[in-house]
């Protein structure tokens, strides 16, 4: 065992100064409890009369000590007999409670406990002052909590570039200005150019944040300091501003560098809202402005990287000219960007010759990158579990249907007939699309399967990336989502619970074309945005009318499509309760008519 010399431990005089007085403050309250007990020390004249009263209850002799209590419990006495036994008949004939101790020449518990008190001490003092030393940079040290929380990474740790991230090229476009200043900044100031102090990326969850901010540290070759919004903020006031401040001070000791602040609406939401103009978070936030653009930031080439996707709650003074410079968008990844993500995230699964990546790609619009990976894993662990030697086709299938809509049902069993209301319900959905192909989406897969909360799906897929769309389209997905309740009308000429979920989604699409959009001739081109512009009672109404009569016209048009094509509705409904699930190609040949555009996987 390695023995500890306390004198040979630095600052040990002020360890040991404050070992003693923390001893002498346990001692006095040692010795307060004891003059806080009323104990009497009577003479034996006035203890033998004492006895003879009746006053006391109980003696202990030990040696010629005798303690004791009365009668009355609140109060004790003690004193010295050299021969006790001259009043052991008194104490007997008066009923008192007699005990012996013999005196003990041990070591005592009470002993060891202040020996081990009077070691420890100054142990414990010694362990906490190297814990406030901290182990190199004090980030386990209950006294560092002003110490920054962030990771610095060095050069030679980061391994990311901008071609290890798909996808996104206009953001890595206009990252790449960042790079190029931090490389050759000469090549800048010999004009009158500035170095761009701070970027801000913006967007959803998963679509590659934090890959672009490594990947530009590691294309600049700089270190890169990383950090999260909500590592400055503590119980301590006072804690975040001084992170701020210490993280900033590394930084500039090592610039030129990168600072990326993940999650920065952690810290940077517009000052005001709290109860206090004071509040640590409001704190942390000025402190931040004033070392990005404050009056003594100095010329130090440091780029701040912040990522968020909530911009709108950021703080105005964040945002502007000489802080956050830039907005980058990081949107969700087009057909060709879905498609390079997907190359990148199967490189090391084993699938099946016949996978077409474009398909998948076409077949997943909407998907954030973090999600086409879960997709591709989704699939592996598919294949996985039945023992396969590739991921197939299917197993893509099963992993896009289980993400979209939830896993698949397998104890949900249905009565039939509500399997075939559920198959007409689909079917009404699937004819109407194939019925108004000009301006709807071509159809891929329907089934009556249960996934999630849902009985049965029809799945429908853009031909093509869509920025915009006209009133025919949004029109033709209302009429199409109001089909499955024309078809149980039709059919079965009741209603039903389970076209929940397309009246949420039609109203939605209407009140767009009513309120934001100026499709109604009632109501122009205005936008009617409550919280936004304010509008009257009456014009509330009028709203609500207009969109209760294009809701009820859309539904009338749906009811009459299914009806001059009823044959057809009840043809697709029946293979439907056979096959349980149709794709495209099967519907097409099923009904005779010409085949679109096919985004299955197979």
């Amino acid at each position: 065992m390695k023995r500890i010399n306390l004198r040979s431990i630095k600052n040990g005089p002020n360890i040991f100064a404050i070992s003693i007085f923390v001893l002498a403050v346990l001692f006095t309250l040692t010795k307060l409890a004891d003059v806080t007990r009323i104990v009497k020390t009577p003479t034996y004249t006035e203890f033998k009369k004492q006895v003879e009263n009746g006053q006391v209850k109980s003696v202990e002799i030990t040696g010629s000590e005798v303690t004791g209590t009365y009668k009355d419990d609140r109060s004790k006495f003690e004193l010295n007999i050299p021969n006790p036994s001259v009043i052991l008949d008194t104490l007997e004939k008066n009923n008192v409670d007699i005990s012996f101790q013999y005196p003990s020449t041990d070591f005592s518990f009470w002993h060891l406990i202040f020996l081990l008190s009077f070691v420890m001490t100054p142990l414990i003092i010694w362990y906490f002052f190297r814990q406030a030393k901290g182990s190199g940079n004090g980030s386990n040290s209950i006294f560092s909590v002003s110490k920054s929380k962030a990771k610095m990474f060095m050069p030679s740790q980061i391994k990311f570039k901008f071609d290890s991230v798909a996808g996104v090229y206009e953001a890595k476009e206009e990252l790449q200005d960042v790079v190029d200043f931090l490389k050759n900044p000469e090549k800048y100031s010999r004009l009158g150019a500035k170095l761009t102090k701070g970027v801000l990326l913006v967007g959803d969850p998963g679509n590659g944040k934090t890959l672009l901010a490594k990947a530009v540290a590691g294309e600049a070759n700089c270190p890169f300091f990383s950090v999260s919004g909500s590592d400055f903020i503590e119980v301590f006031v006072g804690v975040g501003a001084a992170r701020v401040r210490d993280l900033f001070a590394q930084a500039r000791k090592n610039s030129p560098c990168i600072i990326f602040i993940d999650e920065i609406d952690a810290i940077g939401r517009q000052r005001g809202n709290g109860m206090s103009s004071h509040e640590e978070r409001e704190q942390t936030l000025n402190q931040l402005l004033t070392e990005m653009d404050g009056f003594d930031t100095g010329n130090s080439s440091i780029v701040i990287i912040g990522a968020t996707n909530r911009p709108d709650v950021l703080d105005k003074a964040l945002l502007r000219p000489g802080r956050f410079d830039r907005q980058v968008p990081v949107p969700y990844p087009d057909l060709k960007s879905r498609l390079d993500i997907l190359k990148v995230h199967i490189k090391d699964v084993k699938t099946d010759n016949n996978i077409d990546l474009t398909k998948i790609a076409k077949g997943t619009p909407g998907f954030s990158g973090a999600d086409l990976a879960n997709l591709i894993n989704e699939a592996a662990i598919n294949a996985s579990k039945h023992n396969q030697n590739s991921v197939t086709v299917n197993d893509f299938e099963e992993a896009r249907d289980k993400l979209i809509l939830g896993k698949e049902q397998k104890t949900k069993v249905m009565t039939p007939e509500e399997r075939k209301v559920t198959a007409f319900h689909e079917a009404g959905h699937t004819l109407i699309a194939l019925l108004i192909p000009e301006h709807s989406n071509p159809i891929y897969k329907v089934t009556i399967i249960p996934r999630g909360s849902a009985l049965g799906v029809t799945h429908s897929m853009p031909e093509r990336e869509k920025y915009t769309e006209s009133k025919e389209e949004m029109e033709a997905q209302v009429i199409m989502a109001l089909g499955g309740r024309a078809a149980e009308e039709l059919v079965f000429n009741r209603l039903e619970t389970g076209a929940y979920s397309d009246f949420d989604k039609a109203t939605d699409i209407v009140r767009k074309m009513v309120c934001f959009y100026g499709m109604s001739k009632e109501l122009g081109t205005v936008i009617y945005q409550k919280d936004k512009y304010k509008y009257s009672e009456d014009t509330a109404k009028k709203i609500d009318n207009e969109i209760r009569n294009f809701m009820n016209d859309y539904y009338q048009r749906s009811l009459e499509l299914l009806k001059n094509n009823r044959e057809k509705l009840d043809k697709l409904a029946n293979a439907l309760l056979e096959k349980e699930t149709l794709f495209s190609t099967e519907i097409y040949e099923l009904l005779g008519m010409a085949q679109r555009t096919d985004h299955s996987f197979r």
